[in-house]
């Protein structure tokens, strides 16, 4: 007598079957993989972006999405214009990924394994919103401002500039000192005694910091307005000096904030 299958067992059968048609690169991508977050809006070759396992050529109007990871070579730069209009203009041997953007709900998560990235967020409205950029030394949270992390992986080291408003640095143990407009610190990793009180930038420094980043044409172009000026008027011509120029006469000349052992090069903004 034939034995006819339960209809349970049946069940399981179908369904491992269905799940066996599933292809093998389905299963590595995060749920949120694929969603938009913006588009390279200018580049200096060479540039490329990696995406559930695949290396795709940047070029202007190529789509950034939620997990993509932005890699420049050497005397590369990427220019990337955020769906909130916040920009993102990512330096030379750097390696930035794109963990979450979303614009309705303004949250925003950056992880700069490595390099320099120079980031014009818009104003955070929403209560629960937030614009972070985390490195492995620690995180830098902004409300609406425009500012440059560098990580040195060779030394582990993070140093955080200012341009205009506020940002607030922590390490990796919740520890946090807030970077006002023309101010610097830095944190090593594993540092838990937290950030370097911040001191002044040196015009040379904020100069030589926005050239690490410039990838051509007018700084933060498709940024909407903040504080009554629009982006796309400042420059960096004008945006520097008007930063700086003030604080180098009134303070004169300051370095980077230094660990023990740790010496900043003036002209990269890196311990050596």
């Amino acid at each position: 007598m034939m034995k006819t299958k339960s209809p349970y067992a049946l069940g399981v059968a179908i369904a491992l079957s269905a799940l066996s048609s599933i292809p093998a690169d389905s299963w590595a991508a995060p749920p949120d993989a694929g969603q938009r977050a913006g588009e390279v809006s200018r580049v200096i070759p060479a540039v490329s972006i990696a995406r559930t396992g695949k290396t795709i050529t940047a070029s202007a109007k190529t789509v950034v999405d939620w997990e993509d990871v932005v890699n420049t070579q050497v005397n590369a730069r990427a220019r990337i214009a955020l769906d909130d209009s916040s920009v993102l203009n990512v330096g030379s041997e750097s390696s930035l990924k794109v963990v979450k953007h979303d614009a309705g709900a303004q949250q925003t998560e950056l992880e700069l394994t490595y390099g320099k990235l120079r980031t014009q967020a818009q104003k955070i409205a929403k209560p629960d919103g937030k614009f972070e950029v985390r490195t492995p030394a620690g995180v830098a949270g902004v409300v609406g401002t425009d500012f440059f992390v560098v990580y040195d992986k060779a030394t582990n080291t993070m140093n955080v500039i200012t341009f205009e408003g506020l940002v607030k640095v922590c390490n990796l143990a919740g520890v946090c000192v807030i970077v006002k407009a023309g101010q610097m610190t830095s944190v090593r990793t594993g540092d838990n005694s937290g950030p370097l009180p911040p001191t002044q930038a040196t015009l040379d420094l904020l100069v030589a910091t926005s050239k690490d980043t410039d990838a051509g044409g007018q700084l933060g172009a498709t940024a909407a307005v903040t504080h009554g000026v629009p982006w796309w008027t400042i420059g960096i011509a004008i945006a520097v000096p008007a930063v700086a120029l003030p604080i180098a006469l009134k303070q004169g000349s300051s370095g980077l904030p230094v660990k023990p052992g740790c010496k900043i090069n003036p002209a990269t903004g890196q311990c050596t």
